[in-house]
């Protein structure tokens, strides 16, 4: 078992990655002083495997369900009001906690719940994905969508506690596990020189999902988002990082011509694309987007998928939290060596996704 410290200004909090630790969950938190009722939120599936072993482990407190739809239909408005509503006719009071027991998407809701019931009550988290653990639990982002766009809507609202049990990944199926080797490849190839080595070097490990593996990497990723968050808490300057391949991706999520693609497929396509822009523009030496497909591909990730029109890329750029008059873009001058570009031109974004539509490579793609 690790212990990470989340050092954010006036309120530092834990994450503590093992295996088995859901029966251990009350133990692992601080204290909860006035609290009796811990209201989970979770979906159907993530409920039959893990309520019960949550709910011993959070003895004393009582233990509520409160019914989540899986993926990124939990995260509107709609859910968020009738969560709310239940807390409210249950009369839950501002020492209660509520629980995040699921993905990141459940992670975002139960956050944004918690942050806005009663002007904020107490959220623990408990991710029990990949993606979860390694990045969307820690950091207190929490947020829902609107039809326009994602996570246009939430707050920042830190929990009290990141339970990261590996045990639960042993469930998940390969393919969102995989998506959650998207978001482990963006620290490595950004911020971790010595777990890219490790990734490129012998990945079967971590594909194999053995549970030493797995503490190892979620330990590292979540170190590294702690030192993040600690240093730039509200995301104004170095947490920007953080987003490497995400504009792109969240782009792609957008829209309807990329449905069915997971987050990880989206941002395994952004760092491809963040990789080859950051070539174009003489930023990175050439090999950099080449050495991001071989990593991706041996991680199980597509890097070559159609996307969309490019006109509606650039609209869905648009509507991104951090458009300022132009896109911004994290870009890597060499892996392990991330800068914020503020402004690129519409004109250099529209060449590079059409070379990628149509398939060109670039020197450094061979």
């Amino acid at each position: 078992m690790e212990r990470v410290s989340v050092e954010v200004p006036g309120r530092a909090y834990e994450v503590v990655i093992g295996s088995g630790l859901l029966g251990r969950a009350h133990e692992l938190l601080p204290l909860l002083p006035g609290a009796e009722r811990a209201f989970a939120v979770a979906d159907a599936t993530v409920a039959e495997r893990y309520l019960a072993p949550l709910a011993e482990g959070l003895a004393p407190l009582r233990v509520v369900h409160l019914h989540a739809p899986e993926g990124e239909e939990a995260k509107s408005l709609s859910v968020m009001t009738a969560l709310q509503r239940q807390l409210a006719t249950q009369e839950a009071h501002r020492d209660d906690v509520v629980v995040a027991l699921g993905g990141g998407a459940v992670g975002d809701l139960a956050g944004f719940v918690a942050a806005t019931y009663m002007r904020g009550v107490r959220v623990v988290q408990v991710p029990t994905t990949l993606t979860a653990q390694v990045d969307a639990a820690i950091g207190g982002k929490t947020a829902v969508n609107l039809p326009e766009g994602k996570n246009l809507v939430g707050a920042f609202h830190q929990p009290v506690g990141v339970i990261a049990d590996v045990v639960t990944l042993a469930t998940l199926p390969d393919r969102e596990f995989r998506s959650g080797l998207a978001e482990v490849a963006k620290y490595a190839l950004s911020l971790d020189l010595e777990l890219l080595e490790l990734l490129e070097s012998d990945p079967a490990p971590v594909i194999e999902r053995e549970g030493a593996a797995l503490e190892s990497v979620v330990a590292r990723c979540a170190r590294i988002k702690a030192g993040i968050v600690g240093a730039d808490e509200r995301d104004d300057g170095r947490r920007l990082v953080l987003n490497y391949g995400h504009t792109l991706g969240h782009a792609l999520e957008r829209l309807e011509a990329f449905a069915g693609h997971s987050h990880g497929e989206a941002v395994a396509v952004g760092m491809v694309f963040a990789a080859r822009l950051a070539e174009m523009l003489g930023r990175a030496p050439s090999g950099l987007s080449a050495r991001h497909v071989r990593l991706l591909a041996s991680l199980g990730l597509e890097t070559e998928a159609a996307l969309p029109d490019t006109d509606e890329i650039l609209a869905a750029f648009r509507l991104d939290k951090k458009y300022r008059g132009s896109v911004r873009f994290v870009l890597l001058e060499d892996v392990g060596r991330p800068r914020v570009e503020d402004r690129i031109e519409e004109a250099v974004l529209r060449a590079c996704l059409e070379r990628m539509q149509s398939g060109v490579r670039t020197a450094g793609d061979r």
